[in-house]
């Protein structure tokens, strides 16, 4: 298997444009290759199998939605309120919403994880460690709520990226706004 980072990356990202794109039936190792502009049969150095670029693209979604360590350096200093977990969860939209690509892409793979269990292992695996993550922030960070509210919002906010990113019922209503409205709602 080759071993340069930055290209595994940018298959990876090739990947979730035609992810995003395309859904999971244009996802083969040809379109990468194309779609990252590199010789044919290179995405398949990097990736042998489906698995491996499903893989792969998990782990790029990771990367590419990590949180600023500026934004929430700044957030850090902050008291522990519900107006904090409200900019943490501005934060956590305007990352979303702002790598369009990524959170189609993701989107895809869920739904084609209803379809194969390979995938469902392995996208599920890595959401329930990415939710785990999000709860033991929020309480080391001593912010209110715990498992159940975190999980509350994960659902709200898959449905709100959901409608933004689609065809969204109200337009007109800013998406901070309703962020808000979540945060009073389930927190008070």
């Amino acid at each position: 298997m080759a071993r340069n980072p930055q290209r595994r990356s940018e298959l990876a990202d090739a990947g979730l444009r035609i992810l995003a794109r395309e859904g999971a039936r244009g996802l083969t190792h040809r379109a990468i290759d194309e779609e990252a502009k590199v010789p044919k049969g290179t995405s398949s150095n990097y990736f042998r199998s489906r698995s491996d670029v499903i893989a792969g693209m998990i782990e790029r979604i990771g990367d590419r939605l990590a949180p600023d360590p500026t934004i929430h350096r700044t957030l850090a200093s902050k008291t522990p309120s519900p107006e904090l977990f409200g900019d943490y969860m501005r934060d956590i939209v305007a990352r979303l919403l702002g790598n369009r690509d990524i959170t189609l892409a993701l989107f895809e793979l869920r739904l084609e994880a209803s379809r194969r269990p390979e995938i469902r292992d392995v996208l599920g695996s890595w959401q329930r460690s990415n939710f785990r993550s999000d709860v033991e922030f929020n309480l080391a960070a001593g912010l209110p709520g715990g498992a159940r509210e975190v999980a509350l919002f994960h659902y709200a906010i898959d449905g709100l990226l959901f409608d933004r990113l689609t065809y969204p019922i109200d337009p007109d209503t800013s998406t901070d706004d309703i962020v808000d409205s979540l945060v009073a709602g389930l927190l008070h």
